[in-house]
């Protein structure tokens, strides 16, 4: 947060959420619907990269999207980019901006992204027991981090966690048959 706490300190960080560069004030920097109801984030801050955007969405000759960082603007200007995301869908604007220096990703889903191509090539995920989840992080070249173990089933540690705080097993045994457990 010092970051954000410094913006502020410099006025450049408004309380209302949702009117600041990073919390989806800034048209540039922020989540769009696509045509297909898929999500894609655009982070274009930077001017080349926002030029960029602008070029690669169709964008380039409107002239009310020069002044990037007119705060005042912003509201419309959310507008416009909108409206050229949602003429695309998700993959559609794949094709036209992944790679590129746009500063763009598509918004993946808990079940697409073990499968996006970027996770997989960093192996961002394993599977456990037949149950995929985020491979532990960091990851160091030396002293690799094992992985993680089996998901608990919910409850698998009730004996032993009231035990420590206390409860001896006829208690136990009364919070189950009442319910509780």
């Amino acid at each position: 947060m010092s970051m954000f706490y410094g913006f502020a300190a410099a006025g450049i960080w408004q309380p209302p959420r949702g009117t600041n560069l990073l919390d989806g004030g800034a048209h540039f920097y922020d989540c769009y619907e696509t045509k297909d109801g898929e999500y894609v984030a655009l982070g274009a801050i930077e001017p080349q990269f926002y030029a960029l955007l602008r070029e690669k969405l169709g964008l380039e000759g409107d002239k009310n999207l020069d002044a990037q960082m007119d705060r005042k603007n912003w509201p419309e200007l959310k507008k416009t980019i909108a409206t050229a995301v949602k003429q695309k869908t998700r993959a559609e604007l794949d094709a036209l901006l992944l790679g590129s220096d746009a500063c763009y990703a598509p918004v993946l889903s808990m079940k697409d992204a073990p499968h996006h191509p970027h996770n997989k090539a960093r192996q961002a995920f394993v599977e456990v027991d037949g149950v995929v989840q985020p491979a532990p992080a960091p990851r160091f070249s030396h002293t690799p981090t094992p992985p993680p173990g089996p998901v608990r089933k919910t409850g698998a540690d009730n004996d032993e966690v009231l035990s420590d705080w206390g409860f001896d097993d006829k208690e136990i045994a009364q919070l189950v048959d009442a319910g509780a457990l």
